[in-house]
Formats: structure tokens, sequence, C-alpha cells
């Protein structure tokens, strides 16, 4: 893909069905970061650092904040899932590494 293709993809997903599905940018961001700081502020205080099961945290959250726009969403329930999964895979992971 060239990069006016890219910027006019980018143009057409910020202003169409995404931003009627996350609503305004700025506070979905702000729901986002709200969340995120709750998390990493947690990490730093149990762990001394982030691991990749607080990344999945994160991502987790982000659909939620998402969530909170459009219930309706399969898609953010299906990925809401997945991260789960994936985060207590990482955690398993982190665990038999003894960190």
């Amino acid at each position: 893909m060239k990069r006016d293709e890219v910027l006019s993809k980018a143009e057409e997903y910020v202003n169409g069905p995404r931003a009627e599905d996350y609503g305004p940018a700025f506070d979905n961001f702000e729901r986002i970061a709200e969340g995120w700081n709750i998390i990493l502020s947690n990490a730093l205080k149990t762990h001394g650092y982030f691991t990749p099961a607080h990344v999945a945290l994160m991502m987790d959250w982000l659909k939620t904040a998402r969530l909170l726009n459009n219930l309706h969403s399969e898609d953010g329930w299906v990925d809401k899932a997945g991260y789960a999964a994936l985060g207590a895979e990482c955690a398993q992971i982190t665990r038999d590494r003894g960190e």
C-alpha cells in the first residue's frame, strides 16, 4: 500500500464506523488512560516493572473502554476473551520462569 492510500484508509476509519463505535476519540482515550494508569501503577507497586500479563490487562481494558460506547460489538467481546486467555498464558510463563 502506498502512503496516500494508507492515509486515506486511516481517515476513512477515524471518521467512519469506528468513530461511531468508539465515540469521540478524546473521550475514548481518556477512559483508556484512566484504566491504564491503574494497571501500570499497580504493576510498579507489585512487580517494579511491567510484564506481558500487564500488557494483556491493558489491551483488555482498551477493549473494555471501547465496549462502554458500544456494548453490541461482538468483535470487542471476542477480543476481550482473547486477551484474557493470552494474559493467563503470559502469567503462567512468567510464573514458570520464577519471575
